[in-house]
């Protein structure tokens, strides 16, 4: 979603309203860093927190509007972010960003409040469209989805560096040969 060059920059989004502030907690500080930069130029007034602790804290300190949690951190897990988030401020619009997404921590996350649930990698168009939609709209389909192959990969390439790319590990915890996740690993990560 690209600004109108007309907009001023102290002028809140129609989108987001006033209250512009967004609280972004992820581990991933490449990845933090970026989608705060890109949300910061849509119109939000971003904070930012690197754990559970820290974003239990911020939140405390100033409830924000929006949030944005990992489901997974360092130091424990981002639903535990929402529900500090929840028991401050009802009206937050919160997402979970996960790259370890299952059904049973969906519905945790809508129950505790989410609004929605993105995989990673997820841009920051997606995640200024699920902050903004309104109630009861539905997210379009994506042109081009990634293939099953494609996830298959990623999901692979997550739990390879999640064990610190150790491939005897990796195999275990994907219930795979070892020889097998080796050949996935040489290859090429699919269209």
């Amino acid at each position: 979603m690209e600004r109108d060059a007309s907009h001023s920059a102290t002028e809140p989004d129609e989108a987001i309203g006033a209250d512009r502030t967004l609280l972004i907690v992820d581990d991933d500080g490449p990845f933090l860093r970026r989608l705060a930069r890109a949300m910061e130029g849509r119109g939000f007034a971003v904070e930012v927190a690197e754990s559970v602790a820290e974003g239990i804290a911020k939140s405390r300190l100033r409830p924000p509007k929006y949030a944005v949690v990992d489901l997974r951190l360092g130091d424990g897990n981002g639903l535990d972010v929402i529900e500090a988030i929840r028991q401050q401020r009802e009206d937050t619009k919160a997402i979970v960003l996960t790259g370890y997404g299952n059904i049973a921590t969906a519905v945790t996350a809508v129950k505790l409040g989410a609004l929605d649930y993105l995989a990673k990698p997820a841009d920051a168009d997606d995640v200024f469209h699920a902050l903004t939609q309104k109630p009861g709209e539905k997210a379009d389909v994506p042109e081009n989805p990634m293939s099953a192959d494609r996830v298959r990969w990623e999901h692979i390439q997550r739990v390879y560096e999640m064990c610190e790319r150790n491939v005897s590990e990796t195999a275990r915890r994907l219930n795979m040969h070892r020889r097998t996740l080796q050949r996935i690993l040489a290859k090429r990560a699919p269209k």
